[in-house]
């Protein structure tokens, strides 16, 4: 169902010259309409940050009242130009995410209409630097984390999917993708039967949870380890979210190339559009809001955990 788009997106974000209009025009070609490119210039370079809308029936965009889904797909550059020649495993998550709105935005031509919003947006850049990490080396980006989350992270979004590769890790040692927990305002909650549900039903086989750490979801730059950035939309929002975690039974670097296996990205690409089929107001998909609410009259905000806290 996916796999003619995540061939065609993987042989687009290849090209060293893609940019956000060339996804832009892609997405157009199934459909899409509302879409946004924005770019940001740092020091270590500029990305292009593409932002699609696929308005559903009952959506807030048609003056509905279901809530709007995000799709977040994250990474630190498609490409490690000149460094590396070639799509970097890093990519995968604006692959997936991409491919995603491409087979939302055709579904909507066709009259095959969600009733909820859906938001998906990643960041196209072909030349990013790379940093080292342990134990292997990262993607770096042309921009911070904070600068990412205040384009990728909208507002009307009501609940996230955050999918990043996360393959540079001893965590998690299965083909595929895993799914975290889910984070709501520093808390990290219980993870969400109905996804692992949907993600068993999308790939036949059974769900692979990625562990999370507190650390892992307070926001980069504050000299803490983290995992990866597959969390960092939620220090961003109030809103739930949940990581899709494409992994690999081996560690594979972020800018290594020759590292995305189209098989597991069309597993993930899958399990996001059936996400998308069946969000709605009933926010259990993504998390217990009677316990969350109980959590918190006994325990108080974890907000901090969202900031950079207090530093001595």
């Amino acid at each position: 169902m996916s796999m003619k788009r995540i061939i065609e997106l993987q042989d687009l974000l290849d090209d060293p010259a893609v940019n956000g209009q060339t996804v832009a025009d892609y997405l157009r070609s199934y459909g899409a309409e509302n879409i946004q490119i924005k770019t940001l210039t740092g020091e270590k370079g500029s990305t292009d940050f593409v932002k699609v809308l696929i308005p559903g029936s009952r959506g807030k965009s048609s003056g509905g009242d279901f809530p709007t889904l995000g799709i977040v797909g994250r990474l630190g550059g498609l490409g490690a130009r000149p460094e590396r020649i070639g799509f970097t495993s890093d990519g995968d998550g604006a692959l997936a995410a991409m491919s995603a709105a491409a087979k939302l935005a055709q579904m909507h031509a066709r009259k095959d209409v969600l009733e909820c919003d859906v938001i998906v947006t990643t960041h196209i850049c072909p030349h990013a630097p790379t940093r080292p990490h342990d134990p292997v080396p990262f993607m770096d980006s042309p921009v911070t984390s904070q600068e990412c989350n205040t384009v990728e992270v909208d507002e009307a979004m009501d609940a996230i999917l955050c999918v990043d590769t996360t393959k540079g890790n001893r965590i998690v040692n299965v083909s595929g993708f895993a799914l975290t927990p889910t984070v709501k305002e520093g808390y990290i909650l219980r993870t969400s039967e109905k996804l692992l549900s949907l993600m068993e039903i999308a790939t036949g086989r059974l769900p692979v949870v990625l562990p999370l750490t507190q650390q892992d979801i307070t926001p980069y730059g504050n000299g803490i380890y983290h995992l990866n950035s597959i969390l960092q939309p939620s220090v961003a929002t109030s809103s739930p979210c949940v990581g899709v975690a494409i992994t690999t039974q081996t560690q594979v670097p972020g800018c290594a190339t020759g590292a995305t296996h189209l098989c597991d990205i069309d597993d993930t690409v899958r399990f996001l559009i059936e996400v998308a089929k069946v969000y709605g107001p009933d926010q259990s998909l993504f998390y217990d809001s009677e316990e969350y609410q109980r959590l918190v009259s006994m325990y108080g905000s974890l907000k901090q955990f969202q900031t950079f806290g207090e530093r001595s």
